[in-house]
């Protein structure tokens, strides 16, 4: 069992869920009855992607996140699989490439256009065929773009490289054959170095996905597993799955030895699975149950006792699969700090529940908000392949800021201190050139500082804040809308006024440089 204690020193011990009121749900959505073990539900900052009802092949309905309300009965599908669609997963690095798998034993890649869908989409970007029996798993690479993890009932986890032209591709560039059953479940580390994967043999194996060798196997027998997550930051697994009692049961493993697990504990006697959701910024762990209406969270510590139980969201309208929006799409006014998406097939209804830290003010709160992932990926597919690991390129959710270690900006500092080294003024054998000359380069080298912030500048209004571009963000609707842009516009003329006042300085840098060249040169 893990340790309980009656009072603990932290940011997130008062998280609480609240759920979206009705005119901010997606109603009328003829939400799949498939009853596969799987989220059915796929959201970025601009659509939510949710697997339906279909008639003679499988389907899934792609509705911009802003649309709320009565959905139409006509609206269209993506429809272009011929069995039921399993798993769909949106590409992380393009909010308009999303990812399906079917029982037709095939993964399609599909382009969602920007503006509204009109007609059904039927043919896809690209299509992979390689399995021989239906495919149920699939998943991005969390670093390098364009790679793509299947898996599916032959047993087999298929790498796929997609920067071809190709539009069907038949081989893929791996395939790991370590398993003896289904895989349930697959998790990557924080690099995507390390495959964790669930089998249905109730087994938990570390793999190096490059290589496709086993590095770890734990085959613990009190617990049996149904899905495993990488705690990337804190090297560690989690596992949700069932007791020899047929109790729901969470346990902890240290990923460098999974022999035994550090701790594990009984939950309750329910027969839904259970769904473990990790947020790497805040270390929050969250159990979403199947069949039922409770999301547990955790805090997650480096040391004992490890697993932090903070508090329960209970409702009484049951969940069949969930969606979970990334953190660049979240509220940061509001200090929501994580977005679930709750499937409710028997009112075919979606309801966004948001986790929230109770603070008084409305302002940025950059304590909660550290970097996270951006859209930049890290890495090519193919220096992936070449065996290259990287960490995610990071990004600041304060509002109106910009991408952090992305590759544009190296690029550009890097020319900047290549022109403003002091070596360069030096002539042939070290000798320093005239002082009219060399101040003459200093200027040049300041207003070459000034075109390369212009353009920074540029790159910055350019970029998306939160998530959203702010021309196409609706109007507010509430009074409560109506602050969070208020503050969210405060916030933006501060950023700019300190931005006018570093040009103010800059500009005067450079005119009195200009008149003591003037100076200079007038006595020489």
């Amino acid at each position: 069992m893990s340790w309980h204690p009656q009072y603990r020193s932290s940011k997130f011990r008062h998280v609480y869920g609240k759920a979206a009121s009705k005119d901010k749900c997606y109603d009328c959505v003829p939400i799949t009855r498939n009853v596969h073990d799987n989220h059915f539900c796929a959201v970025n900052p601009h659509f939510i992607a949710v697997v339906t009802e279909c008639v003679g092949g499988g389907a899934f309905l792609v509705i911009p996140i802003q649309q709320t309300g009565k959905l139409d009965p006509h609206y269209p599908k993506i429809c272009g699989h011929r069995g039921n669609v399993l798993d769909i997963k949106w590409n992380p690095f393009n909010d308009f490439v999303i990812a399906s798998c079917s029982e037709d034993a095939t993964v399609k890649i599909w382009d969602i256009p920007k503006h509204l869908l009109t007609r059904n989409i039927t043919n896809p970007k690209k299509e992979l065929l390689g399995h021989v029996r239906k495919v149920d798993l699939i998943e991005w690479h969390p670093t390098a773009n364009n790679i793509l993890f299947s898996s599916g009932y032959d047993y087999k986890i298929m790498i796929w490289n997609l920067d071809t032209k190709e539009a069907v591709i038949s081989s893929p560039v791996k395939i790991l054959d370590a398993h003896k059953d289904v895989v349930l479940s697959m998790s990557f580390n924080t690099d995507g170095s390390l495959l964790a994967t669930a089998c249905r043999d109730r087994k938990i194996r570390l793999i190096d996905p490059r290589a496709g060798t086993v590095l770890q196997e734990a085959s613990y027998k009190s617990h049996r597993v149904n899905k495993v997550l990488f705690l990337g930051n804190v090297k560690k697994l989690f596992s949700t799955g069932t007791s020899r009692w047929n109790n729901r049961q969470i346990a902890l493993w240290d990923q460098n030895d999974l022999s035994v697990p550090l701790l594990e504990e009984d939950l309750d006697g329910s027969s839904g699975l259970l769904f473990p959701f990790y947020d790497s910024d805040t270390r929050m762990l969250y159990v979403v149950g199947k069949g039922d209406g409770n999301i547990r969270y955790y805090e997650i510590s480096p040391e004992k006792p490890y697993l932090n139980y903070l508090m329960e969201y209970r409702s009484h309208l049951p969940q069949k699969g969930i969606g979970m929006m990334p953190k660049r799409g979240l509220e940061v006014s509001a200090c929501e700090i994580f977005r679930f998406y709750k499937l409710i097939p028997t009112k075919s209804l979606i309801e966004p529940i948001s986790m929230i830290v109770p603070r008084r003010s409305e302002s940025y709160q950059e304590d909660i908000y550290p970097l996270t992932t951006g859209t930049q990926p890290a890495l090519t597919a193919q220096e992936w392949l070449n065996g290259f690991n990287k960490g995610p390129l990071l990004v600041s959710l304060r509002p109106g800021s910009g991408a952090v270690n992305s590759l544009p900006q190296f690029l550009e500092s890097e020319s900047l201190m290549k022109t403003t080294d002091p070596s360069q003024h030096q002539g042939q054998g070290g000798r320093l050139l005239p002082e009219g000359v060399q101040k003459r380069s200093e200027i040049k080298d300041s207003r070459n500082q000034m075109k390369v912030e212009k353009k920074l500048l540029k790159n910055e209004k350019m970029h998306l804040s939160n998530g959203f571009d702010v021309s196409e963000c609706p109007p507010p609707k509430t009074e409560n809308e109506l602050l969070q842009m208020f503050y969210r516009q405060q916030e933006e003329i501060r950023r700019l006024r300190e931005l006018v006042n570093q040009r103010d300085v800059q500009i005067k840098q450079l005119e009195l440089e200009l008149k003591n060249l003037c100076i200079d040169t007038g006595s020489y």
